[in-house]
Parts: structure tokens; C-alpha cells; sequence
């Protein structure tokens, strides 16, 4: 698991402070109540959630991808639990070869993370357990060889307190805006990825022309059971897994939105360009669903051919600041022979 929330300032009470520091003693207290001012604005934050969401077929026959969007998820489920903050679930679902499998997981993947008996003390366990077991019961319910066929990419995001846990098995994306700065929550799980094709290759499987053993464009997926030689069955691992990859950051008041999209989205949109552009609609008329809506038609604009699903989840109820940017300080030189010229010039007007 990835942590990225490692850049708040912290004070050092180790070496204290000396009388014969070459800094007066005023402005070491101003700055100490400065810096101990800007962590307190950072970890005093509790984010406020919105979140809105659109989808399209855009061009494709059919329409494979489905979300989910669940405010309190104990209480969607009649649990009640001690703490006093909610647990927000938000989920893409990207099928592949029909759409059983998306909407499977979709109705049964937050019951199981909420059933589980770590629930909510070891999340991370929690999540990562309950995608596998329903890629298994997924299998276990599949009647008909056509629902077997179907297969899809999932990627979570949970909201608890002030922590954010995305969980993703496959290329539907998170992409966090902190300052108005692109953090990508999650890593694309395609056979091009270097660290996906040491894992394939030393599970015995390969890949053939950017896909996984020459059948699949992604190497994480919850179903595909008809797929021969990539699923594990009995002791044998195969190549094709549903574990997802999380990552846990902890939100401060830079943070503003979360973007979560199927590949569709990110086809024609760069991490920053998205953060961008929700950015920019957020501060013409801070409605996230509208702005979802703005999104998907401007990707449809950009030539996107496949379904479009995007949800955005907002951690305050005012629209994001202006972004100022910091000019970079220009130092001026002089080099030798000017130096020598000007010294020349004063000497000489002396």
C-alpha cells in the first residue's frame, strides 16, 4: 500500500533553540507560530462530501460500465457502528464481454466489505478479502456460460474521517486534486506495465501483442472464468488476478476533489488536464453532477469511442480556490569582463 500524504510540515523539538543563533530570537517564534499556524489548518480539516456522477455508451453498441455512490455505507445495510463519522463507498465498475459481471459486483461488493468481521477496524484487509471473494462467488452464481464469459476492471474509493482508501483491480483510474495539483490514487493495470509483466511471467503467463496472454488488455479483473489457464483454481495460481492495489492518503484542506473514471475517460484526458477542467466548472457553478455531465460531453467532443462512467467526489462545500502560481525567481549575473568594464567606468568617473 502507497502513502503519498508525506508532505506536511513538521516542527523538530530536538536540538531547541540557541542564544547564538545568527537569527533573532523574534523571528524564529514569529516563524515556529507561522509553520505550528499552516499544520493546524491541515490537520484540523474535516472534509464536507458531494459527489456527482454521469455515465454514456459513448461508441460503443453496448453499455458495460455501471457506479455506485453510497453516502453512509453501515447504514445502507442496517449496521450501526461506534464511530461518529460516516463510511462513504463510491465505485466504478468497467465490464468487459457483457455487463453481468460489472453489475455482480456493483450489488454485492459493499454487503461483503460490510459483513466482513474486521469491518471497520482493518479496512484494508477488509477490501482487498472481499474483492476476491466475490470474484469467487461471482463464479459460483454464473448459471449460464454467457454470464461466465463476462468479466470486469473495479476500482473503489472509501471515506472515512478524514482517510481516503482507493482500492483498484484493472484501468479504471482516481486521480486526486491537492492544490490544484494532479495525484494519481491509482495505477493502470495493463500488460504494458513493467511491474504487472514481471508478476504475469512469473506465474507462467505472457504476453502477446499488448494483451494478456494474447486475450485480455488488462491483468487485474473480477470475473473471466471462461478464460482457460488464467484464474486460480485448486493450488494453481493463474495470471489474471482480482486483488486490487490500494492506496491510503490522509485528506488536509489542499485537497479538494476526487476523480474516478473508466478508461473510456482517461482515453482523452491527462491527469492534470482533468483536474483542470473539473476545476475550472467547479468555480463557474460548483454542481458536481453538471460538471460530470460537462466532462463526459467534452470526452465525446475529444473522439472518445468507449463507455464513459465518471464520478466526482468534492471535500468541501465551496468551489476550489484560484490557483496562484509562484513565479520562479529570475537571478541576474554579471560576468567577469562586465565586472571589470563597470569597475573601470566608476573608477574612471572617480
Amino acid at each position: 500500500m502507497e502513502n503519498f500524504d508525506q508532505d506536511s510540515s513538521l516542527i523538530s523539538s530536538s536540538g531547541g533553540i540557541s542564544v547564538a543563533n545568527s537569527y533573532p530570537l523574534e523571528s524564529i517564534c514569529e516563524d515556529r507560530v507561522v509553520t505550528e499556524r499552516k499544520q493546524n489548518l491541515l490537520t484540523d480539516f474535516f472534509p464536507t462530501l458531494r459527489s456527482g456522477e454521469w455515465s454514456d455508451i459513448g461508441g460503443r453498441p453496448y453499455m458495460e460500465d455501471t457506479h455506485i455512490c453510497i453516502s453512509d455505507l453501515a447504514k445502507k445495510f442496517g449496521y450501526s457502528l461506534l464511530s461518529e463519522h460516516a463510511i462513504s463507498f463510491y465505485g466504478v465498475f468497467d465490464g468487459h464481454g457483457g455487463k453481468t459481471a460489472a453489475h455482480f459486483v456493483r450489488e454485492h461488493l459493499p454487503r461483503v466489505i460490510v459483513e466482513d468481521a474486521d469491518f471497520p477496524v482493518k479496512l484494508e484487509k477488509v477490501v482487498t478479502r472481499s474483492f476476491i471473494e466475490i470474484d469467487a462467488a461471482f463464479e459460483k452464481s454464473c448459471s449460464l456460460e454467457s454470464s461466465r464469459s463476462s468479466g470486469t476492471t473495479a476500482l473503489t474509493a472509501m471515506i472515512f474521517g478524514r482517510s481516503l482508501l482507493v482500492a483498484n483491480a484493472g484501468d479504471c483510474r482516481a486521480v486526486l486534486s491537492r492544490g490544484g495539483a494532479a495525484k494519481e490514487m491509482s495505477e493502470d493495470h495493463r500488460p504494458c506495465c513493467v511491474k504487472e509483466r514481471t508478476r504475469i511471467e512469473s506465474l507462467g503467463g505472457f504476453i502477446d501483442d499488448g494483451y494478456l496472454n494474447g486475450q485480455l488488455a488488462v491483468t487485474r479483473a473480477l470475473g473471466d472464468w471462461h478464460l482457460e489457464g488464467m484464474k486460480k483454481k485448486g493450488d494453481r495460481s493463474g495470471p489474471l488476478i482480482a486483488e486490487p492495489e490500494l492506496k491510503l492518503v490522509t485528506l488536509t484542506k489542499e485537497d479538494e476533489f476526487l476523480i474516478i473514471g473508466s478508461d473510456g475517460v482517461w482515453d482523452v484526458y491527462s491527469n492534470q488536464n482533468a483536474v483542470d477542467f473539473v476545476r475550472k466548472r467547479l468555480q463557474e457553478h460548483n454542481d458536481l453532477k453538471r460538471c460530470c455531465r460537462e466532462m463526459v460531453g467534452e470526452a465525446l467532443k475529444r473522439g472518445a469511442t468507449d463507455n464513459l462512467t465518471v464520478v466526482i467526489v468534492s471535500f468541501h462545500s465551496d468551489p476550489p480556490p484560484p490557483v496562484v502560481v509562484q513565479r520562479a525567481r529570475v537571478r541576474r549575473s554579471i560576468s567577469a569582463e562586465g565586472l571589470q568594464n563597470l569597475k573601470c567606468l566608476l573608477e574612471g568617473s572617480a
